[in-house]
């Protein structure tokens, strides 16, 4: 890597160090659209402080949030009305997912942390007949098409940073204190190994670092 593309990266660093803003709640408005207008249960997997949970809760019934971050959990239910429909449960987002079948489940920049294929069954065990998923998730970059996306979303990522945030330097959310994990599978093995276990699943690239995943359960 060249000297100035080194210090490019690192003044790119520099500013959105100061000027975070939330690019899985970028997704959430998109999710929604992915979803009936009402359903009676869903399932937030690796739910972080709550923001998608309590969205879905404006649609259905009972909405469950799960995720292994004791703390966040806590955080997820200082942020959650006392009359809320959303319940949030401490637990692995494989072996420990709440009981039962979800009209909707949503995970989103959480199944890079998880086994990939057992995820995936998990999901598609819970998941009620004529139901939905929904995942936006992160791969890792390989090909010239990754690569290209990843350079727009640079691009993209400067502009929104100074529109969402109006030119000033602004706290951290809390949706961003997770620990963050690169991942390990390209969007080629995901888009695969996906069409294999749930036939029919659409699956592409999307801007800033992501991907998204829908199917519907027959």
């Amino acid at each position: 890597m060249t000297r100035p593309l080194v210090r490019l990266l690192q003044a790119l660093d520099r500013f959105h160090a100061g000027r975070p803003w939330d690019h899985n709640a970028h997704y959430h408005p998109w999710i929604l659209r992915q979803l009936p207008a009402r359903f009676g249960s869903a399932l937030d997997v690796g739910c972080g402080s709550g923001d998608l949970a309590r969205l879905l809760a404006a649609r259905g019934g009972a909405v469950r949030g799960v995720d292994a971050d004791a703390a966040i959990v806590e955080r997820a239910r200082e942020l959650t009305p006392s009359e809320s429909a959303v319940r949030y449960v401490v637990g692995d987002a494989v072996k420990e997912l709440p009981p039962g079948t979800y009209d909707v489940i949503t995970c989103v920049a959480v199944l890079h942390h998880l086994p990939f294929r057992e995820a995936l069954e998990g999901f598609r065990e819970r998941l009620a007949p004529g139901g939905t998923l929904v995942v936006v998730g992160c791969a890792r970059e390989e090909s010239r098409t990754d690569q290209a996306f990843g350079l727009a979303s640079a691009a993209a990522n400067v502009v929104m940073a100074l529109a969402r945030n109006k030119g000033r330097k602004v706290a951290r959310p809390a949706a961003m204190t997770a620990p963050v994990r690169a991942a390990d599978m390209s969007f080629a093995r995901i888009a695969g190994e996906a069409r294999v276990l749930l036939p029919g699943v659409r699956v592409r690239r999307g801007l800033f670092w992501r991907y998204v995943m829908v199917w519907r359960k027959p």
